[in-house]
Formats: C-alpha cells, structure tokens, sequence
C-alpha cells in the first residue's frame, strides 16, 4: 500500500480555475497510468528484487514532489517517474496474475474504475465538507498499514478478506476527500500533487480488488 504526497488545499476556487485545474489534474493522472503501464510491461521480466528497489524509488519521487511545486517541469518529471517506478514495482505481481488468473485483472481494472469514478463524483459534487472524513481516513490508513504487517507474520483466519474490505472503505473515504480538494482549490501547481494522490488512491483500490477477485483461484 502506497500512502498520498502531503497536500493543503487553499480556499475555494472560482470557476474557470476549476475547470482547468481539474482538466489538467486528471490529464496528469490518465498520463501516470499510462507510465506504470509502460513500466509494468517493459520490466515485466525482471525478479522481485527489482520491484522493492522500484517502490523506494518511488517513494523518494513522492517526497520530491513536496518541494518542486515552484517547478512545474520538475514536478510533472517526477510524477511520470511515480508512474513507471510504481507499474516496475508492480511488474512481477501483474505478471504473475496475467499468466495465473488474468480474469482477476481485468475484473480488478473494470472495478477500480467504477469505483474512482462514483467515489470521485461523489467528493466532487458535494458540499459537505469532507476534511474530518478526510483525517480520519488518513489515520486509519496507518492502522490498516500496521493490519496489515501484523498479517505477514501472524495467520488470521479472514484476515484478506477483511483488510481488503476495510481497504476499500478507507480509500472510499480518501478518494472522495481528494475530489473535493481539487474543486476547492484554485492553485493551478498544485496539480501534480493531486494527480499523484488521485493516482495512488486507484492503484491501491486496484491491489484491494485483485486480491477480492482472486481469492477463490
């Protein structure tokens, strides 16, 4: 599981700002996901070493993202390095189920769209805020973090199947939250970074609902 770049919306935005900051911000993320799809093909061969030294990478691009909003051209760069490092890190998991059970990633692709896609409209569209839903989600993802590493060393009967539920849940909640801060803000740089959460928001809401569809294969 991947968590979000730090980011503080600022007040509300006029119309036309919206416009083009949302154009721009989900012409950002549809680019990311065509980086991690290069990524994952191009690098679908290497070992599952190559995939953690990609999830670092990754995460350093991350953090470098919360000091180049002066720089445009570096952002974007290393938003697009977000993308590859992360479809490299990816590349082992997403061949395994591609030759093993490709029906599972199909489902998993179909259902991760639907869901961004209603979450998303959802924070878009509503006037409540959303920041408490936003923290509290924040927070519980460093508990569903810590669910799941206690899963990696203790057997839980149902554990994935709850962590994958309540995954999905708390993604729910942050997508949402994500959605709202771009029709909020009127910070034009901010972009990158919302793409990035926006991005990262689908990629782990992808990883939950693979491990739903393959858990009978």
């Amino acid at each position: 599981m991947i968590d979000s770049p730090s980011y503080s919306g600022t007040g509300s935005a006029s119309s036309d700002d919206t416009h083009v900051l949302f154009g721009q911000t989900m012409g950002y993320v549809a680019a990311t996901a065509g980086f991690f799809t290069l990524g994952a093909y191009l690098c679908r061969d290497l070992s599952y070493g190559w995939a953690f030294v990609g999830f670092i990478a990754s995460f350093a691009c991350l953090i470098g993202l919360n000091f180049t909003r002066q720089s445009p051209g570096a952002s974007v760069g290393l938003l697009f390095g977000v993308g590859f490092l992360l479809g490299l890190a990816m590349s082992p998991t997403i061949s395994y189920y591609a030759g093993a059970n490709p029906q599972a990633l199909w489902q998993a692709g179909g259902a991760t769209a639907l869901f961004i896609a209603g979450c998303g409209a959802a924070g878009y569209a509503t006037r409540r805020d959303l920041s408490v839903i936003g923290r509290a989600c924040y927070w519980a993802l460093f508990v569903l973090i810590g669910f799941g590493i206690v899963m990696i060393f203790v057997n839980i009967p149902g554990g994935s199947l709850a962590y994958s539920i309540l995954g999905l849940v708390v993604f729910a909640g942050l997508t949402m939250f994500d959605f709202q801060r771009l029709r909020l803000s009127s910070d034009i740089d901010s972009a990158p970074l919302m793409a990035a959460s926006i991005f990262l928001d689908a990629l782990n809401v992808f990883n939950f609902f693979l491990n739903l569809f393959s858990r009978n294969r």
